[in-house]
């Protein structure tokens, strides 16, 4: 079937404003065909059409794999697929820029984003939870994308790994992971930093999960990734704004909401804006054991991070320092390596005195380091005999 026939059929389909049944996309085929028509040929022309205006049309397979995470289109025949044997080239070929620019607007529009010549470029969340987990898209159109359409779809499964699970996968050994149960047992709060695709949320979901099943999780999220084993996790997502800009629903605006819904603990899935003063605030007031994710390249870096973050909403440099050091006592650090695979790289904690906000590291995979002793004082000083 040629593919003038198929760009006709998908006009008057377009134009209908019918429900797209098997049944009324081989009559639209007869019709443009203007005569009898094939068996074979409605049936190419279906799978054709069904790629046009369901899911993510060609690229939906390489999203059903278990294995991927980001699915990322450069140009017609340049689809490159990051996963567990990190970044590689898919085969998957569209058939011109206009299929490519086609599927990145309608995506946009399943978002309630607009994507045209006047807003060219688009980061929301496609609705709801497929069979591949939730999707976060970006598309950016020429002129601004150079050399064609540029579409980045980020697949967020749902983290629900434990602690034992995790240790089985290699990301620690066994005296780490009751290093880790301590930290949680003894209510530190601590935030999980890391590099994109690292493991941050799989980490946080497993510490959740052993959280005891008595106190009461509030999780504020951009996405619903933390599936934590525990009976009181309650989960609230922030929504973007419609396409008219009205709407919108901040991180910031859920940390205040999940203050007065009686948590015992009180996690932001990541922080990554304002609402690291809201969550440090919140921190200082009596609820312990909170916890969150950060970007960063290593522990050292984590201050530096929510310093650029908190000057989004004026928390000046000093205040977050002191705050951060009074809410924030562990920062666990993971690491992806080059095959794909993750593991706990560093232990360090926070602490403030006169020469300002240090990082002190604790842990290594390579074994204990000088601030071991800071952190098994921290423990034993919340009536938690440290394992080791």
């Amino acid at each position: 079937m040629s593919r003038d026939l198929i760009e006709r059929v998908r006009s008057r389909l377009a134009a209908g404003g019918v429900e797209l049944t098997p049944a009324v996309v081989a009559d639209a085929v007869r019709r443009e065909a203007g005569g009898v028509v094939g068996h074979d040929d409605v049936l190419s022309a279906l799978r054709l059409l069904r790629q046009e205006f369901a899911g993510a049309g060609l690229l939906e397979p390489l999203l059903r794999d278990p294995g991927t995470t980001d699915v990322l289109v450069t140009s017609p025949d340049r689809v490159w697929v990051d996963g567990a044997g990190g970044l590689r080239r898919a085969e998957v070929v569209f058939p011109d820029e206009d299929s490519v620019r086609r599927l990145a607007q309608r995506l946009a529009l399943a978002c309630g984003r607009r994507l045209d010549d006047a807003q060219p470029f688009v980061d929301a969340w496609l609705p709801g939870t497929g069979p591949h987990g939730r999707v976060r898209l970006h598309a950016v159109l020429p002129p601004v994308a150079a050399d064609g359409t540029c579409l980045s779809l980020r697949v967020l499964r749902p983290a629900t790994h434990d602690l034992s699970a995790l240790r089985a996968l290699g990301t620690f050994d066994t005296p780490t992971q009751s290093v880790l149960e301590s930290i949680v047992d003894a209510r530190m709060a601590f935030v999980v930093s890391g590099g994109t695709g690292s493991g941050k949320t799989t980490l946080l979901s497993a510490l959740l999960g052993r959280v005891p099943g008595h106190e009461r999780i509030v999780c504020v999220e951009d996405a619903g990734e933390l599936h934590p084993d525990h009976p009181q996790f309650v989960r609230l997502i922030a929504r973007p704004p419609n396409i008219e800009g009205a709407g919108e629903v901040t991180l910031s605006d859920l940390v205040r909401q999940g203050l007065r819904m009686r948590p015992d603990r009180l996690v932001v899935g990541e922080v990554r804006g304002a609402e690291v003063g809201d969550l440090l605030a919140a921190l200082n007031t009596g609820h312990d054991g909170g916890a969150g994710t950060i970007h960063a390249n290593s522990p050292a870096e984590v201050p530096a991070r929510m310093e650029a973050l908190a000057a989004l909403g004026g928390l000046p440099r000093d205040a977050l320092h002191s705050q951060l050091a009074a809410a924030v006592h562990v920062i666990l650090h993971m690491r992806r390596n080059p095959d794909g695979t993750r593991h706990l790289a560093e232990i360090a904690l926070l602490n403030h005195n006169d020469l300002g906000l240090r990082v002190l590291p604790a842990w290594r995979p390579t074994g204990w380091l000088p601030w071991q002793q800071a952190l098994y004082d921290a423990l034993t000083a919340r009536g938690v005999t440290p394992p080791w």
